[in-house]
């Protein structure tokens, strides 16, 4: 008796697809004579990920998997949907190996059915495979993973768990994010905690912000800590009140671990992760006293190779991290120049972390250090772009020497490479890594400088605004009482209001402070070659000068470019009287008072109106003039 599972990409989801799949396929098999054939097509990512392991087993145990085609993701037109068709006996054979053909390699419906029958007549083709149960269940989960080599397989039956040494946890679900979650900038410095070292530390020090990990985008070894959680009394009994809050890993939040991102689109990326960290379900956390080493073996290919064995749909649950096997003996005998070259991979990433405005580690503009700031802007820059390239150079040594260290240890050498391409160092001051590759290096290089340029003239703004000091490393204000004694060199706005017009018409305008901004930052005699250098950068247009490139820039892209940075949280607000952008100002929300919208009114919105007016009626009195 045959039968065939078919289901619409609108019915994959994980619970329906879990219940109906296995009931539905265990009730086949009871209306099939025993030896009796069944055929199937099904999402495949029963296959893999724990919600099906029950299937799985039944299936291995009970029953034999004859044959499988894993298609590719695009393997029907018109749609994206991970399938596989599979066949089965209505018994167990558990030594038995199926046949089964990976199509991953081969994207779109035109090649699925090809390669399947390029596989079936020629086996040593490299994308067919025989695998039994047996096989299966040497890997914890008893994933599918039918590609994979005796000597990984012999690896999972000799190692021990990850989770033998490490405690790994879920995290939280506040189950509702909106109400308890923001961009660190966001908060008032005042209320802010960092560094607690405990729960009991947290809730005495009567701060209501603590750091918390979400996970984010691919980076490895440190960063990604951009976000807070109202974590606080309040906090706590606001979230208790949602559904879906979940407190798990709560015995653990403060401490020094390791975390990951929960969902990739690229490649596992773990990072170390200090004390004073509540940490979320996407952002969740290992803690062992071998924190450092644990890290180094998570940042290798070996760990994603591994990790694609046990789920390669890129999820990377928590179950999956616990079954990453560990040789204790072997890394044991490797102990110091791993944890050497961790606390390196650690340092420069969080050097690389921390010099971007969204640290909240952040000291000083790069552009701005002593050893390399130069004469002009555009020296300083090509000194700052020489250490970035060295920084990447020695970030990629270092991550090619770990993985050497692991893939000898593990005895994988004839199967993976310890070579880390460019595009996987992630450091943010790295082109390849930040815009990908798939740009000429003319390109990256542009986009590096313009990038560059964008972040001097961003940190200009917060200096204006008093977040920044030229005086002071560091913020400088967030909150609390505001202190115009830190300003010295260049003093903050006194009213927190940045004129952004068209036309120079206040002692403030944000182009006479930035101007000046230059001038201090760098000198008189260079100021000029200083902003041309900026105004090149940021593309001026024929017969501009740099100064009109640079205010065209304020008025139409400068707030476009803070939202994007701030995460769409912008911590300066923009007040502006709509398309025409005749009037535009910026004020620091830090700084806002009750009578700001006031001052922002009569101080500036009245009297521009005014000088208006004054320059419309000497207009029309010139045209009178010259038609009389």
């Amino acid at each position: 008796m045959a039968n065939n599972l078919q289901y619409s990409a609108s019915l994959t989801g994980a619970p329906f697809l879990f219940y109906e799949s296995r009931h539905f396929i265990v009730r086949n098999t009871e209306l099939t004579l025993p030896g009796g054939q069944l055929g199937y097509m099904s999402p495949f990512v029963w296959m893999f990920i724990s919600s099906y392991e029950n299937l799985r087993n039944f299936l291995i145990n009970e029953k034999t998997i004859t044959s499988l085609v894993q298609l590719e993701y695009s393997g029907f037109d018109g749609a994206t949907v991970p399938i596989c068709t599979f066949t089965l006996e209505n018994t167990h054979h558990e030594f038995f190996k199926g046949g089964y053909i990976r199509l991953s390699d081969f994207k779109g419906a035109e090649n699925q059915g090809p390669k399947t029958l390029e596989a079936i007549k020629n086996p040593d083709c490299g994308w067919f495979y025989r695998a039994s149960a047996a096989d299966f269940k040497i890997i914890p989960g008893s994933p599918i993973a039918y590609w994979v080599s005796d000597k990984i397989r012999n690896i999972f039956s000799s190692a021990k768990a990850l989770d033998l040494i490490a405690e790994v946890k879920h995290g939280l679900s506040t189950g509702k994010n909106e109400e308890v979650v923001r961009f660190w900038a966001e908060v008032s410095e005042k209320d802010f905690a960092k560094n607690m070292n405990s729960h009991e530390d947290a809730m005495k020090s009567g701060l209501k912000w603590f750091p918390y990990n979400k996970g984010g985008y691919y980076r490895k070894w440190y960063g990604n800590f951009e976000y807070v959680l109202r974590y606080d009394d309040y906090g706590q009994d606001l979230m208790a009140s949602f559904s879906g809050h979940r407190h798990d890993g709560k015995s653990h939040y403060f401490k020094e671990g390791v975390t990951w991102t929960f969902i990739s689109s690229s490649k596992f990326a773990a990072r170390y992760t200090p004390n004073g960290y509540v940490f979320d379900v996407s952002g969740s956390m290992l803690f062992t006293e071998h924190c450092k080493i644990v890290l180094s073996l998570l940042c290798t290919e070996l760990c994603f190779n591994v990790l694609k064995t046990l789920n390669p749909t890129l999820n990377f649950q928590v179950g999956n991290l616990k079954a990453i096997p560990i040789l204790d003996k072997i890394i044991e005998n490797n102990r110091e120049q791993i944890h050497t070259l961790a606390n390196r991979g650690i340092n420069y990433s969080r050097l690389d972390w921390d010099s971007y405005e969204t640290s909240w580690d952040f000291t000083r503009l790069p552009l701005l250090q002593a050893e390399y700031h130069q004469p002009t802007l555009q020296e300083s820059y090509s000194t700052l772009r020489k250490h970035w390239r060295e920084m990447t150079r020695e970030m990629q040594q270092l991550e090619e020497e770990n993985n050497r260290i692991f893939i000898e240890a593990y005895g994988l050498q004839d199967e993976l490479s310890p070579e880390v391409p460019l595009n996987e160092i992630t450091l943010t001051c790295n082109p390849y890594y930040r815009y990908g590759i798939n740009k000429p290096d003319e390109e990256l290089e542009a986009l590096l400088l313009l990038d560059t340029i964008k972040e001097y003239i961003s940190y200009a703004v917060g200096c204006m605004l008093g977040r920044y000091s030229l005086d002071k490393e560091g913020l400088v204000f967030a909150g609390g009482e505001f202190d115009p004694r830190q300003y010295k060199s260049f003093p903050a706005d006194q009213d927190n209001v940045i004129p952004i017009l068209a036309e120079d018409y206040f002692q403030d305008d944000i182009i006479t402070r930035f101007v000046e901004f230059v001038r201090l930052t760098f000198s008189a005699t260079t100021l000029e070659e200083n902003l041309d250098f900026i105004a090149d950068t940021l593309g001026r247009r024929s017969k501009e000068t740099a100064r009109d490139t640079i205010r065209r820039y304020f008025v139409n892209d400068f707030y476009k470019d803070h939202v994007q940075r701030y995460k769409k949280r912008p911590i300066y607000w923009l007040f502006t009287s709509g398309k025409e952008k005749a009037f535009n100002c910026l004020v620091y929300l830090h700084r806002y008072q009750p009578d700001t919208i006031a001052t922002l009114r009569t101080e500036y919105l009245h009297r521009l109106q005014e000088a208006v007016e004054v320059e419309k009626q000497q207009q029309q009195r010139i045209i009178a003039e010259e038609a009389g």
